[in-house]
């Protein structure tokens, strides 16, 4: 049995310049310079100490600390009784002191991810709304919705990651000498390289960095770079000076690979490369990877590693279609610790190559014009479900690394219940939203709100929406509604028939968001809904069967 590779495909990167904004006054106080609570640093007159502390009381305030140095005579005052600047103001009066100040904190001066030359490409980690690459080098001109990300940068305030926290990429390899990856390569360390034995009795001989069970060595490189980039996105070492930077700037990436050069491997492949991972008992599998029907053998093999507590992150697909009614493997496994990862844009909509699944597909990760390693050296720009799936993976390894591993339902579950709420996912994911890093490390959980669906009243459009009986193949058709001060609009599918899973009535918010892509065939559907004023319809069709087409004559909107 052959397993069809996900990747489908490249694309290339962007500059972006950064912006800084300076201090007006370099005397001012600022409340947003950071400073310890309650605290004001006070220089006094030389000679005045005595007389200085002895007002201090009268000020409502705490002696914390009295310093005679070089520069002068300094105390530090604490007040918990007023604000830090309505004692600097009560000093500042006193003929005793010559200035007051908050007691600021400093950090160290740390060159972060943006150290890194193409860091500002990666707007999976930091979307500011016009930093998606091209396939050209050059910026797509995509306009997208600026902070639709996984939040990367805040959650590294928290955590980057740990050395002790071990995932396996399941792909094509890993090009473990890429200058990017080669600090974050877990290494068997013991196994003796190149002496031709199983030095640590686990059945596999010289795994330095994991198993090759397509050729059935323990040489993992990749000659492809499916499994490349996909590690990159999940731990290219941070403020190193080359490259890009993963989700994890510090992490042991496994290379497991089963997917030959050409980018496919079978069954049996595929089920030791997940054995090998679950018995050398990493954290976390990431599979970027699909196809064929449904196999026993593969499903075993994931439910063993579910009883070791590791996570497996799989890709939902390429195909456009829903896993609820047509099943993608192994992303469909109804095992309790399968994540699995539909693709979003940089506009926080879902890639309409995206499969998606109300029942099905988990949550929704940066899965288009993604830059990440390829090998020797290099760096490219791809699309998929493959590249949404390493971004997820990572977000679970930043979790493992601060909290430790704990029981993959409730991880999951976590992880679903964080998510950013949005239309495009409302319908088409478990979760109903996008991935967010920094609200799964503080489990922050966005509340779900919706329309009262009492206050649904029902409109007739002036000009119906109709395809012709039958339709045209390659057909496109596509109109705006609009309803001036609604609140939430959603059309009435009066009745479509079209060819399953290839032929679309698809449904967008007034921002362009694909809110619901309807097929097959039924009588008055009622779409979900959109949170503008504006709802757009469109029909699309491929060059194959054709089939009546729809017809919509109402809407429903609350205002």
């Amino acid at each position: 049995m052959q397993l069809g590779e996900l990747m489908k495909k490249l694309i290339g990167p962007v500059f972006v310049s950064f912006s800084m904004m300076a201090v007006a006054h370099a005397h001012s106080v600022s409340t947003e310079i950071p400073s310890v609570p309650g605290e004001v640093v006070v220089k006094v007159r030389k000679g005045f100490m005595g007389k200085f502390l002895g007002k201090k009381s009268l000020l409502g305030a705490d002696l914390k600390q009295n310093m005679l140095l070089l520069s002068g005579d300094y105390a530090v005052l604490k007040t918990t009784s007023k604000s830090t600047l309505s004692l600097i103001t009560e000093l500042k009066r006193l003929p005793e002191v010559v200035y007051a100040e908050p007691n600021f904190i400093y950090k160290a001066i740390d060159a972060g991810a943006g150290a890194d030359p193409l860091f500002t490409k990666l707007w999976g980690l930091t979307n500011t709304g016009n930093n998606e690459p091209d396939r050209n080098g050059g910026s797509s001109g995509s306009v997208g919705v600026s902070g639709a990300d996984i939040n990367a940068e805040k959650a590294w305030d928290i955590t980057k990651g740990s050395k002790n926290v071990v995932i396996a990429v399941i792909d094509t390899g890993i090009d473990y000498n890429h200058p990017d990856l080669k600090d974050n390569i877990w290494v068997n360390t013991k196994e003796i390289a190149g002496n031709n034995k199983d030095d640590d009795g686990n059945g596999y001989v010289d795994d330095i960095h994991g198993w090759n069970a397509n050729a059935k060595n323990g040489n993992p490189m990749d000659g492809n770079s499916h499994g490349t980039h996909c590690s990159g996105t999940i731990g290219a070492k941070h403020s190193n000076g080359v490259g890009v930077a993963g989700v994890m700037d510090s992490v042991s990436l496994m290379a497991v690979k089963f997917l030959s050069d050409e980018g496919s491997g079978s069954l049996a492949d595929a089920i030791v490369a997940i054995d090998y991972a679950t018995k050398m008992n990493v954290d976390i599998m990431s599979n970027s990877w699909g196809g064929g029907g449904f196999s026993q053998a593969l499903e075993d093999s994931i439910k063993a590693a579910k009883n070791k507590g590791i996570l497996f992150v799989a890709a939902a697909g390429n195909d456009g279609t829903n896993n609820d009614s047509a099943p993608h493997y192994p992303s469909n496994y109804q095992v309790d610790n399968v994540v699995s990862v539909a693709a979003h844009t940089n506009q926080d909509t879902m890639a309409t190559f995206s499969c998606f699944g109300k029942r099905t597909v988990h949550v929704a990760a940066p899965g288009h014009n993604i830059l990440s390693t390829t090998p020797n050296n290099t760096y490219k720009v791809y699309s998929g479900t493959s590249m949404a799936t390493p971004h997820v993976s990572g977000v679970l390894g930043l979790f493992i690394a601060e909290e430790g591993r704990q029981d993959v339902k409730v991880v999951r579950d976590r992880l679903m219940a964080t998510a950013v709420p949005a239309g495009a996912y409302r319908k088409t994911t478990i979760a109903g939203g996008r991935v967010d890093a920094y609200n799964f490390l503080t489990d922050t959980r966005i509340p779900r709100q919706g329309p009262d669906e009492g206050a649904w009243r029902t409109e007739s459009l002036g000009e119906i929406f109709e395809t012709a009986h039958p339709y045209a193949n390659n057909a496109k058709i596509s109109k705006t509604y609009t309803f001036p001060g609604a609140k939430y609009v959603k059309v009435i599918i009066e009745k479509y028939e079209t060819e399953a899973n290839y032929d679309f009535v698809i449904i967008k918010d007034g921002k362009g968001a694909v809110i619901e892509k309807v097929s097959g065939a039924g009588t008055n559907y009622e779409s979900d809904y959109a949170e503008t004023e504006s709802i757009t319809v469109e029909f699309t069709s491929d060059s194959s069967e054709a089939r009546f087409g729809a017809v919509i004559k109402n809407v429903k909107v609350i205002y």
